[in-house]
């Protein structure tokens, strides 16, 4: 049945969801009611096609528009974007469901839920693309089209919080821009081929122009000296749009960088040249600097955002050592991380609005008001931690593995000390915030009184993120084949 699958299935999510998003924010509906009811079909069915595609093991080809000659427009699956495909339309549909309860407290639902779906497209055919102009066009789309999910409230902090993210992920993608004109101006189709399809040596304007996009892809996923966007955005945007911003789109720019060095350039091309070493040094900053500023963070979801740039760079770290442990454990993180970050925002934001608190140091007792939120909470937090047996345990054993293994002897130590100097700040930042919402202080007065729960669209999906970020950590095996059949492709 899987083999029937047409090649035309990898344009549908893309279509579907801008059908849907124009629909439910054109259409004048009676009730919230149908647009919640549309928004979830479209959500689901997106879901269903992605799956039946990915189980389908015959390659799709589906060539869309050609611009001139070695121009070309081309969906094609593979095992990587199959990974991506899947895991993004799985996560966009636990947050999207828990946004139909947070949403009805805020405006303009019908806007949001518009956008959020045709994000949602352009991010699966993102998934999908061929080569590196299909990329470049829907890594593009995906930063217009998500720059309005900050903009959403409309107020001051919003607007400029959007204009942040805009500048910085423009600036960004012409980065990329020039490492693309350089390679196709050379003769390159830049077809995504494991191993890489660039032909000859790179020089040193070559060498230039792949850092740059590196550096560009990676603003996206927040690395420094990039990262700005991430801790301003998050605070302003509603929690299902910082739940996606950190558990999804970061990862876009994740993926960016991965076609870019393992399927454009070739790791062999790079691998003990100074774009390696500059990469490496910037992901360990990116690790240390995120970690300790979260620890120092005080607003809940500012905190949650530092800790992405943290952890994002994780797996930034895994890719540059361009050994195939540590790759293993970047591909690892990069689903792990998706679940735990979408988790954290998720219950920040039942939290925000149930009770109105946005601060750390005012969630004293909240606990006992909210146990099965904040039980989520502290059983992501344990896995993002790495605590054994969850799930970033086994993704972070994986990069510090790799890292003892690389022939680069500084990085050799320094990695897996950063590692774990970041995973016991980690700590520091995540567990004071369950230890105090289940045992405050007793000289605190404040206390939340009764209980005051979110509904089960809310818990329902950070229920299921949650077991399956501690489960994957028990039972990694087929996630653990996928990610070792992958890497057995590129090196």
């Amino acid at each position: 049945m899987t083999n029937a699958v047409p090649a035309f299935a990898l344009l549908l999510p893309l279509l579907l969801s801008v059908a849907g998003g124009l629909a439910v924010g054109l259409v004048k509906w009676k009730s919230l009611r149908h647009i919640h009811c549309l928004t979830a079909a479209v959500l689901a069915v997106d879901l269903a096609v992605t799956l039946a595609v990915c189980l389908s093991p015959a390659q799709r080809v589906l060539p869309l528009f050609t611009v001139t000659e070695g121009l070309q427009a081309v969906f094609r699956t593979d095992t990587l974007g199959k990974l991506f495909a899947l895991l993004f339309s799985f996560v966009w549909l636990m947050a999207g469901t828990a946004a139909f309860e947070y949403m009805s407290h805020e405006q303009d639902e019908g806007r949001f839920f518009c956008l959020y779906l045709i994000v949602g497209g352009v991010l699966n055919a993102a998934c999908w693309a061929g080569n590196f102009f299909t990329y470049y066009i829907l890594f593009e789309l995906m930063t217009l089209t998500s720059m309005p999910l900050v903009l959403h409230s409309l107020s001051h902090e919003a607007v400029m919080a959007a204009l942040k993210y805009l500048f910085y992920s423009m600036g960004g993608a012409f980065l990329t821009l020039f490492g693309f004109f350089l390679f196709a101006s050379q003769g390159n189709g830049m077809d995504f081929v494991p191993g890489g399809s660039l032909t000859g040596a790179l020089d040193g304007m070559g060498l230039t122009a792949v850092f740059l996009m590196i550096l560009g892809f990676s603003t996206k996923a927040g690395m420094f000296p990039m990262h700005g966007w991430l801790p301003t955005a998050h605070p302003v945007a509603s929690a299902p749009a910082s739940a996606v911003l950190s558990g999804v789109i970061t990862k876009a720019g994740v993926l960016g960088v991965l076609r870019t060095v393992y399927y454009v350039v070739g790791p062999d091309k790079l691998r003990g040249t100074w774009v390696q070493t500059a990469w490496i040094a910037l992901t360990l900053v990116t690790v240390f600097m995120g970690s300790m500023l979260a620890y120092k963070e005080d607003v809940l979801k500012k905190r949650m955002a530092w800790s992405t740039v943290s952890q994002v760079s994780y797996v930034l770290f895994g890719l540059s050592l361009m050994h195939p442990v540590a790759f293993v454990g970047a591909i690892l993180h990069v689903v792990f991380h998706s679940l735990v970050k979408d988790t954290l925002f998720l219950a920040a934001g039942a939290v925000i609005m149930k009770t109105g608190r946005t601060r750390v140091t005012e969630l004293a007792g909240i606990g006992k008001a909210m146990p099965v939120t904040m039980w989520c909470f502290t059983l992501v937090s344990i896995t993002l931690i790495g605590i054994p047996p969850t799930s970033a345990f086994v993704s972070k054993w994986y990069l510090a593995v790799g890292a003892l293994a690389t022939e680069i002897p500084v990085v050799r130590w320094l990695g897996p000390a950063v590692l774990l100097v970041s995973a016991l700040l980690t700590a520091g930042y995540l567990l004071t915030i369950a230890i105090q919402g289940f045992l405050p202080d007793k000289s605190e007065q404040d206390l939340p009184q009764g209980k005051c729960e979110p509904g089960w669209r809310m818990l329902v999906p950070m229920g299921v993120m949650t077991a399956l970020a501690v489960g994957l950590g028990v039972w990694p095996g087929p996630l653990l084949d996928a990610a070792n059949a992958l890497a057995g492709l590129l090196f």
